[in-house]
């Protein structure tokens, strides 16, 4: 069974090429990582997954259905999904324990109990129960980020998207963002995510992708990309970030 597949998928600014006759399937609980230098389109790809870009070409189905159908509503495809930035993206008027339980009222009419309970149950498992009254600028940036993840999580997607999470942390940060990812694959999340940490993608991706000038130039088992790459521009990558 597969849960999102891309086919032919093409996506260019102006005269630039994003994303290139891009191919690419992932099944329920499999963790698939995007690696590859910035600008490879690794964001890109995963925002046209979330429907925040359209594609010029080819299709995105979702659970058997053509996303990239301009009939389809957005927001119902989105409400399927969480995505985390790179940025955290939170609202920062809102307390830490609004951000998460915003969207579950809001958009998938949970009701208040259930989306504090659901939030409350997240930030203690992320080690920020104590912060639920908080503002998100009174947070550190690790914080702010496993907020983000738990308001991902809040809605119970079936897929969870996830941009260069780590990219905007401190370095002793980035070990207990990359834990917590490590629990959701280990629990049967399902997850795409871009990652320069190559450490992670060795030890708990299902398949790994490497994208070159919006290309996926290879792609297969971690044991496999990470360790004897078969491109010499994979080889190449590897070099430069191991």
């Amino acid at each position: 069974m597969t849960l999102l597949s891309l086919a032919g998928v093409k996506k260019s600014y102006g005269d630039k090429m994003v994303l290139d006759d891009v191919d690419l399937a992932v099944a329920p609980h499999d963790v698939v990582c995007l690696i590859g230098a910035s600008g490879s389109g690794k964001s890109t790809l995963l925002r046209c997954v979330n429907l925040l870009e359209q594609v010029d070409d080819g299709v995105i189905e979702f659970d058997g259905q053509d996303i990239t159908d301009p009939r389809v509503d957005p927001r119902t495809v989105r409400r399927r999904m969480g995505m985390v930035f790179q940025a955290y993206n939170l609202f920062p008027h809102m307390s830490v324990l609004r951000n998460i339980t915003l969207a579950p009222q809001i958009v998938h009419t949970v009701g208040q109990d259930e989306s504090r309970t659901r939030a409350m149950e997240l930030l203690d498992r992320f080690g920020l129960a104590d912060k639920a009254d908080a503002r998100p600028d009174q947070l550190s940036g690790g914080q702010q980020q496993r907020v983000a993840l738990a308001r991902a999580l809040a809605a119970r997607p079936e897929l969870l998207l996830l941009d260069e999470v780590t990219s905007a942390l401190d370095p002793e940060l980035v070990g207990e963002m990359l834990a917590v990812l490590r629990d959701l694959a280990a629990e049967g999340t399902t997850m795409l995510l871009a990652t320069h940490e190559m450490g992670f993608a060795r030890d708990v991706a299902t398949s790994v992708c490497f994208l070159h000038e919006g290309r996926i130039l290879e792609q297969g088992p971690p044991s496999q990309v990470l360790v004897e790459p078969r491109e010499e521009r994979t080889r190449q990558f590897l070099r430069r970030v191991l």
